[in-house]
């Protein structure tokens, strides 16, 4: 996905996800591997409610490659 498109993605319009999202694509997102790359965009797919749960570790998906692109936006602000 275009960088434009996926700053457009990450903005959601909740501040915790938007504190979360837009830094990650500024700062990350192009030190990822494609596979990673990928992962990322399919999260941006799932819905606000979700992410927040995800984020605050109220939750963890089921699915392992999201789970993975998770933690690493997870250790990304928590270091």
């Amino acid at each position: 996905m275009h960088k434009n498109r996926l700053n457009w993605a990450a903005r959601r319009g909740m501040l915790e996800l938007d504190l979360l999202l837009q830094p990650f694509v500024e700062n990350e997102y192009e030190k990822l591997n494609q596979e990673d790359k990928l992962r990322f965009e399919v999260l941006l797919e799932k819905d606000d409610q979700t992410l927040l749960r995800w984020f605050l570790k109220l939750a963890e998906p089921s699915d392992l490659n999201i789970k993975r692109i998770v933690d690493l936006i997870r250790a990304t602000f928590s270091s």
